[in-house]
Formats: C-alpha cells, structure tokens, sequence
C-alpha cells in the first residue's frame, strides 16, 4: 500500500476506476483502488472522491497531484498512517 505519513497527515497513493456502477475503494495486493461512478470530465470524478473519501475518514481531504491522472495522490489531513491502514482494512 502507498501510504506515507506528513507533517500535514497522512499522503495515499490511488488508482481510480471512473464510470462504475457504484462507489466502492478496494485493496487489491498493493494498491488502493477506488471506483467512481463519475465520468471522467470537468473534475467530476475528482470532486466525487474528495467528497467520498471525506466522507468514509471522517477528516478534510486534499488532492495533492494526478487531477487529471487515474493514479492520484491524496492527503488524509490530521490522521495517522496506522488509522488510514486500519479504516481500509475494515472496508
């Protein structure tokens, strides 16, 4: 898993899946992969995820680099690397 703790919180590393029937965020082996059912255009799938992941840590969210990429990432503000690890295991 891309998980790297910062003084600002915690930075994941993301592979997003646009166009899925339903929101979903997914270990697979290694990676984080979260499914947006979003189009990628105009930031909607950017602004869908930042609001999800917002959502399921219970903390802000930033986008720190990939806005345009499907790998992207993210900064989990004011939570530490063994809780992000912890609320993706439980998923």
């Amino acid at each position: 898993m891309s998980i790297k703790e910062t003084v600002d919180g915690t930075l994941i590393t993301i592979f997003v899946k646009p166009n899925s029937s339903k929101f979903a965020i997914e270990l697979n082996e290694d990676e984080i992969v979260v499914y947006s059912t979003e189009e990628p255009e105009k930031g909607k799938v950017n602004r869908e995820i930042l609001k999800e992941l917002t959502r399921f840590f219970h903390t802000n969210v930033k986008l720190v680099s990939g806005a345009t990429s499907r790998q992207k990432q993210l900064t989990v503000v004011g939570v530490k690397k063994a809780e992000i690890e912890q609320a993706l295991r439980k998923k």
